[in-house]
């Protein structure tokens, strides 16, 4: 099921009921009364299709599915923040966030336009805020509007999380683990992990999507994706985000078969490899810093970088017409390299290395299937370049 199809007002009485053992104490604080919040357990013990609570004289006692699903109900709940937002209300905003119109909204979620712009716009009055400014047929969120998205978002993840917990609790191993990729996990690490856990776990599902850092740092905010994979950045991009370290890669020095340079035995001279055009990843990457060190660590002039591209197919293409070089990691050419396409110069000279590895939310609470993954991540990084100990 959906974690937009569970009722609010329910999740917010359930972990008093947990706590407390008391519908009564429960319907005082969320202003309902028994009855409803007693349909409401019955209904969410339906949805989830397992008890959570067992019935004795004068108290109801939590079962391990109560405390799983009122652990992340209670993140959601303060992530949602105003708590007179509904199900469909969140629902319909999430949408029109994603989609950018009403009418690509209607398309995508089967409902109707004028029950999306309903909702939205009883959204924004009980929450006390505008939430989108109309540009042209769409919408465009205003800045309050695209926190409460995202924060939406993120509750939505927490919710989906607990139904994924609550379902191996039936020995039912589902779920679903969503990475975002940089450019040098997938050619190796990735679809090695990705590969090797499926053998064990073949009912969980996985979404890849591939990005720069700068393009995938939002859906990691957002709680699109759950973690991240690619070069580290010096410091964490902010105190939200957490980096762990998988492996250490030494790029390469690459050319076309043939190159002038191709010849040279040992380690490129940086003079000679600065005689030559370039093409590199663009500014500001961690692979372009890197190139930048190897040159000034040999007080050698920086050579023209006429292109600057991160795609592995279009620098091969482009190596092989032109004198041009670039630095790559050699899991990135390793099919290149192989059937002969490119050349090795040799590794970067001076001490140029990244740290590969995951960011993830700091306050992200990852389940036990979502650890498993990131255990396997390591045991394949751990097969490649560990990262040096201090």
């Amino acid at each position: 099921m959906s974690p937009d199809q569970l009722n609010i007002r329910h999740l917010m009485a359930l972990p008093l009921v947990v706590r407390s053992g008391s519908i009564s104490v429960a319907a005082r604080a969320v202003n309902l009364t028994q009855p409803a919040i007693t349909q409401g357990i019955a209904k969410l013990e339906r949805q989830i299709g397992m008890a959570l609570f067992d019935r004795v004289p004068g108290t109801l006692v939590a079962t391990p599915a109560a405390h799983l699903l009122a652990e992340r109900a209670n993140n959601a709940l303060r992530l949602l923040g105003n708590r007179r937002a509904t199900a469909a209300q969140i629902r319909a905003f999430v949408a029109l966030a994603q989609y950018g119109s009403y009418a690509a909204a209607a398309g995508a979620t089967g409902l109707a336009e004028a029950s999306l712009h309903r909702a939205v716009a009883d959204l924004s009055l009980a929450l006390g805020t505008r939430l989108v400014d109309r540009r042209g047929r769409g919408v465009m969120l205003t800045r309050r509007g695209d926190e409460i998205a995202r924060n939406f978002r993120l509750a939505l993840a927490e919710l989906r999380s607990g139904l994924a917990e609550i379902a191996a609790l039936q020995g039912r191993e589902v779920g679903h683990i969503a990475v975002g990729a940089m450019p040098l996990s997938r050619a190796r690490l990735l679809p090695n992990a990705i590969a090797t856990f499926l053998r064990d776990h073949a009912q969980v599902d996985f979404s890849v999507a591939e990005g720069s850092h700068a393009e995938l740092l939002g859906p990691l905010r957002d709680g699109d994706i759950d973690m991240m994979i690619g070069a580290l950045r010096d410091e964490p991009p902010g105190p939200d985000l957490v980096q762990t370290a998988l492996f250490t890669d030494q790029p390469l020095i690459l050319a076309r078969p043939g190159h002038p340079l191709a010849q040279e035995a040992g380690r490129p001279n940086p003079a000679d490899l600065a005689a030559f055009p370039w093409v590199m990843a663009a500014e500001g990457t961690p692979l372009r810093g890197l190139w930048r060190h190897m040159f000034a660590l040999a007080d050698v002039e920086l050579p023209k970088v006429p292109v600057e591209c991160g795609s592995v197919i279009t620098i091969r293409q482009l190596l092989g017409q032109t004198d041009f070089l670039t630095m790559l990691s050699p899991d990135q050419v390793a099919v290149e390299l192989e059937a002969g396409w490119l050349v090795q110069l040799g590794v970067a000279p001076g001490v140029v290395n990244r740290i590969i590895g995951l960011t993830t939310r700091a306050d992200w609470r990852p389940t036990p299937l979502q650890l498993k993954f990131m255990a396997t991540l390591e045991e394949e990084a751990g097969k490649m370049r560990p990262v040096p100990k201090d």
